[in-house]
């Protein structure tokens, strides 16, 4: 019962899932990333992917410089289902559409194809 409760606080945050949706849609993504596509500052976007790690929905790498977060691979499958089904809910929304257009608009984005 502790797990769910910590996954579904964790996307009970807007800022959260709109990062959430955001990887579903584009994987990996760094905090650059992030911040940039939801126009918050970096701590701030830094603190809310620690939650969504902290709660197992996504997992983090590092590429040189960059600190990558994506959807955990390992979920529950109730997990999986629950994040699929925010995901589609919110594919078309306006604020991730807006979301979604900040991120494609981004120059500087980090290469995927580095090696890791």
């Amino acid at each position: 019962m502790e797990h769910a409760c910590t996954v579904f606080s964790a996307l009970s945050d807007p800022t959260r899932l709109r990062a959430l949706v955001l990887m579903a849609r584009e994987g990996e993504l760094c905090v650059c990333e992030v911040t940039h596509a939801l126009d918050i500052a970096q701590p701030k976007a830094s603190k809310h992917l620690a939650a969504l790690r902290e709660a197992g929905l996504v997992r983090v790498r590092r590429d040189a410089q960059w600190m990558l977060y994506a959807i955990a691979d390992d979920l529950s499958p109730w997990a999986r289902t629950v994040v699929t089904a925010a995901t589609d809910a919110l594919t078309d929304d306006a604020v991730h559409q807006a979301d979604l257009a900040r991120l494609l608009g981004m120059t500087g984005r980090p290469s995927r194809y580095r090696a890791a």
